[in-house]
């Protein structure tokens, strides 16, 4: 799986996150204008690019920056550990979105995290496995990742929901201290706004064999990347290093788009931390 943002995509986001002009941004980086453009929308590189004067500029970490120009990937987890998680893409136009399905391997509890766009592949992991479905976490509120929201409660319509939507109805609210039980895995969250004034991560921990907690993440911190600062660039910085790289470097990194990752990868190669 490729990064969800390529070399482009990760300086555009830095420039707009710093404020840099395209030509402040493109003199630095000792490119035409129109490469560095080109640059931002494709990836593409026609000449050498001066990666340390252009991370100065626009605020990223320029040996994390060359690593993924390079071609950096995080390395595949052995997904082994967690013999009950399942990620879940589904795809509309171009666009795909993970969403993740938990269970407890005994009582077979099971907790959905995000719906993506089509709830059919959730009802069939569901039926083969014998799950039943108690919670539906909502990492933020975004269309992709809630499409199938009303499909997946009209099959199961006990199931609770948890949001961190200040619209919704009080008991579906997230509360600070709340955490759920699934069995023997426990459900905790963290506040991750910034991205989405609702942004939510989960983080499941408590799982057979002392595998590493698992933090559902929505898209707050991508592989190599982050989300939008739709509500504030400065907010979802903060907040990913606050409340997800504060986590234990062998926390699995579920994000909404985008190859799996950890704490400790994104510590070590993501250019915007």
């Amino acid at each position: 799986m490729t990064l969800e943002d390529h070399l482009g995509d990760i300086i555009r986001k830095g420039r707009q996150a710093s404020g840099a002009a395209v030509g402040a941004a493109a003199k630095a980086a000792g490119l035409s204008e129109f490469d560095f453009t080109t640059l931002e929308e494709s990836a593409r590189i026609s000449t050498p690019i001066q990666f340390k004067a252009l991370a100065q500029v626009v605020g990223l970490d320029a040996a994390k920056l060359e690593e993924v120009a390079n071609g950096w990937l995080p390395a595949q987890p052995d997904l082994s550990q967690w013999r009950e998680l399942r990620q879940i893409t589904t795809t509309a136009g171009e666009m795909a979105v993970h969403c993740y399905l938990v269970w407890d391997e005994v009582t077979r509890e099971a907790a959905l995290f995000d719906t993506g766009w089509n709830a059919d592949p959730i009802f069939d992991i569901i039926a083969a496995n014998g799950l039943a479905p108690q919670h539906l976490f909502i990492t933020h509120s975004h269309t992709d990742h809630i499409a199938a929201l009303d499909a997946v409660r009209a099959r199961f319509p006990k199931i609770h929901l948890h949001t961190g939507s200040r619209s919704a109805p009080p008991q579906h609210r997230n509360r600070p201290g709340d955490f759920v039980h699934l069995g023997s895995l426990r459900i905790t969250h963290r506040d991750t706004p910034g991205h989405a004034e609702d942004g939510v991560t989960y983080i499941v921990g408590s799982w057979p064999d002392d595998a590493p907690h698992v933090a559902i993440v929505g898209d707050a911190i991508f592989a190599g990347s982050i989300g939008r600062g739709n509500q504030s660039w400065e907010l979802a910085r903060q907040k990913v290093r606050e409340q997800i790289l504060s986590l234990p470097e062998a926390t699995l990194l579920c994000p909404g788009h985008g190859p799996l990752t950890t704490v400790g990868g994104e510590k070590a190669h993501n250019p915007f931390f």
